[in-house]
């Protein structure tokens, strides 16, 4: 490939020279050559840097005086030596132009440039819990620096950049008197073009004076025809915990593509994911994601194959948006995945992953912009569309619904059509035939999954920039038995099932990192309650709904990991204690109502039932510890798009083994009823009340409640 870039002429262009010429030079060749080492630098002394790293200059090619300055090895000889006298000028103008370079970067401080320094993997405005000092580049890869130094020094790295084009310059015009073009994958030039795009433009490089070749760079860039990029969003899904926070990767569009959106078959996917071990188990695959113990590996695959896996494979809805980039900048940022792709990053799930890639690719071509460093401490897919719409940097929209969307947008009009003729219920084959995938292979993609189908049904209430912020603090005011409290609390996402609905999928419930503390009004009574207790504190907590009337495929199931308060009801006088738990539960669910017209959402309202199993372990209960079964059932309501209410009732059967004590139960049930309604005021506040009530005789207070502010932020 030969590089073109763009440039402003400098007067040291190297010219061939016409045999008329041969007699004069020939003579200045004489005179010049016996006397140029008095006069001249050589060249070893001005392109030579001590910044140059042993890994660099064993793979860039390094030149010595004579590779750049030539004499005449015979000053008696007849013949004129044209190469010698052209090369030794070439040698003249090429220190020249080095000079001029190192000039204009010290003046200009382009070694920290945030353009510069985020092509090494310096982010100074990133603060990421898990990053590496400011003045340290993310890469520790050797190959990834021309400097030995290169790593922790920014100047030095391009000032052997300088070296290496200045090189290329000088074998470039070696190359143009013997009419034979380099074919060097090596070059700087094709290792690293992003970084000689960016330079050739701050300097005003002469395009003309650098003529390498680069085939693996040229076939690559072709395979791709990179003219538009977007980012697809594909929605969260439960059924593979890996998944539950939602994917992104970039779509490369092509000519092609462009013309004809629907032609996925020339586009491709860049996926940013993480290079784990398969025969890891999953507790460990995903502790080792979370800490960056598995390097990050980036994928292009043909968009088609990593759609399927998303609309067939898993049947997630999926969101398109188109990057607002100019061809210049999807040139760039494709220049630099060329090197980067083959770099070993740590992936650390929830700071460097597919959603964070893509913004600091952006960030490489709009230093103005410092998109990363609003996401520093947790980077989740939904943020980074909500962050690249704030910023107006989408263009467009496209909604591709999943087979299953499509499979119950038939199933509601076939419930539809039955409800106009009088027919209550549907018959249960032809509902079993619309929700079967294999009697019933609709789909989004073409039957040889490489065209997009035009859409048939409306969009669905899914689209991720319609979603409350992810961020949730919470007041409220409450009173439990006969004390008054206040609780203040914290959750760093996701959403529960009474929260605003839209921009999520259907039924969606997945909360982490919460923890709420509470407040109590108290006075000398030693009967009453600590005036400060941690209420909760949850790791993970949420449920999956597969409603079994429905197109969904999977199971209904939830669990959940915390510490919390409960009251122990195996003695007379229980009062709450704070327990680690643990809990699974796996059953049915159902949905009911009337859909939206014309989507392939579900009904609006849904019932549950769940089998049951928690372990709690604490100080304050009888043992030390409790197991409990039994069944937890309940319905959520969709009043309005506003309003929201959900009850439950859950049934334990609690054991703490068998005790000498009569006055100690060893085994019990022990109900709990529970409401809860939400008003949704805006898009980030709402008010919601809630309340429980536990059937047993044996604990301090058996009621509940209480009415919170909600703030999304």
């Amino acid at each position: 490939m030969s590089i073109k870039l763009m440039s402003i002429p400098i007067d040291c262009t190297l010219m061939t020279i016409g045999l008329r010429a041969s007699l004069p030079l020939a003579v200045a060749g004489i005179l010049f050559s016996a006397q140029a080492q008095a006069f001249l630098p050589t060249s070893l002394s001005v392109l030579e840097t001590e910044a140059l790293s042993p890994d660099a200059s064993s793979i860039a090619p390094i030149y010595s005086d004579s590779d750049v300055l030539a004499e005449p090895k015979d000053i008696n000889s007849t013949e004129p030596n044209i190469q010698d006298s052209t090369l030794l000028d070439s040698s003249v103008a090429t220190n020249q132009l080095l000079s001029t370079w190192r000039q204009q970067v010290k003046t200009d401080n382009l070694a920290q440039h945030t353009t510069w320094r985020r092509l090494l993997y310096f982010y100074d405005d990133k603060n990421s819990v898990f990053g590496k000092k400011k003045t340290v580049s993310l890469v520790d890869d050797p190959s990834f620096f021309l400097s030995k130094n290169g790593q922790q020094d920014s100047d030095a790295e391009l000032d052997a950049m300088l070296v290496a084009l200045a090189q290329e310059l000088a074998s470039s015009s070696e190359t143009e008197n013997n009419q034979v073009k380099t074919d060097n994958n090596n070059s700087v030039l094709c290792r690293f073009p992003a970084r000689v795009a960016w330079l050739t433009e701050m300097l005003a490089i002469d395009a003309a004076s650098l003529s390498t070749e680069c085939p693996e760079l040229d076939e690559w860039m072709s395979t791709l025809a990179p003219e538009q990029l977007s980012i697809m969003f594909a929605q969260e899904y439960l059924d593979n915990p890996l998944s539950a926070f939602a994917h992104t990767l970039l779509r490369i569009d092509s000519k092609a593509s462009i013309a004809d959106p629907n032609k996925i078959d020339k586009a491709y996917a860049l996926n940013y994911t993480v290079d784990g071990d398969p025969n890891d188990s999953f507790p460990v695959y995903a502790t080792k994601s979370m800490i960056g113990s598995y390097n990050s590996a980036i994928e292009i695959d043909p968009y088609p194959e990593m759609l399927a896996k998303y609309l067939q494979d898993d049947e997630r809805d999926a969101w398109t948006y188109q990057l607002s980039l100019t061809p210049a900048e999807v040139q760039q940022i494709m220049r630099h995945v060329w090197e980067t792709k083959a770099l070993k990053m740590p992936y650390y799930f929830t700071t460097d992953n597919c959603a964070s890639e893509i913004l600091r690719l952006i960030d490489v071509v709009r230093p103005q912009q410092n998109l990363l460093s609003q996401l520093s401490y947790a980077v989740v897919p939904s943020d980074v569309i909500q962050l690249l719409n704030n910023e107006q940097l989408l263009a467009s929209t496209t909604y591709t619904p999943a087979d299953n969307t499509l499979r119950q947008a038939q199933l509601n009009e076939r419930k539809q059509q039955r409800a106009q003729l009088g027919y209550h219920n549907s018959a249960k084959q032809t509902v079993n035939e619309i929700k079967s995938a294999q009697l019933n292979p609709v789909s989004s993609m073409s039957g040889d999954g490489q065209t997009l189908l035009k859409r048939q049904i409306d969009v669905s209430d899914n689209n991720p920039i319609d979603r409350h912020p992810l961020q949730l603090g919470t007041i409220a005011i409450g009173q439990r038995g006969d004390n008054d409290y206040m609780d203040i609390g914290f959750r760093a996402g996701f959403h529960d099932t009474l929260d605003r609905a839209s921009g999520y999928p259907q039924f969606f419930n997945l909360e982490g990192l919460a923890a709420t503390l509470r407040l109590y009004d108290t006075d000398d009574d030693t009967n009453q309650p600590d005036s400060v207790v941690l209420q909760n504190v949850t790791l993970i907590r949420g449920r999956s709904f597969n409603p079994v009337n429905t197109a969904k495929k999977g199971n209904t199931w939830g669990a959940s990991i915390e510490a919390t308060r409960v009251n122990d009801g195996s003695q007379e006088t229980g009062t709450d204690h704070l327990v680690g738990s643990v809990g699974y539960e796996k059953g049915w669910s159902w949905a009911f109502g009337t859909p939206a017209a014309g989507t392939g959402e579900m009904p609006p309202q849904l019932c549950y039932t769940f089998l049951a199993g928690t372990g709690q372990v604490g100080r304050g209960i009888n043992k030390g510890f409790r197991l409990g079964a039994g069944i937890n059932a309940g319905c959520r309501y969709q009043i309005n798009n506003q309003l929201r209410a959900q009850a439950e009732l859950q049934l334990p059967y609690w054991y703490h083994g068998s005790s000498d004590e009569p006055s100690v139960r060893g085994h019990y049930w022990q109900p709990v009823s529970s409401l809860g309604l939400q008003y949704d005021i805006d898009k980030k506040q709402a008010l919601r009340i809630n309340a429980n009530y536990e059937w047993q005789e044996r604990i301090d207070a058996n009621d509940d409640i209480q009415l919170s502010y909600r703030r999304y932020f």
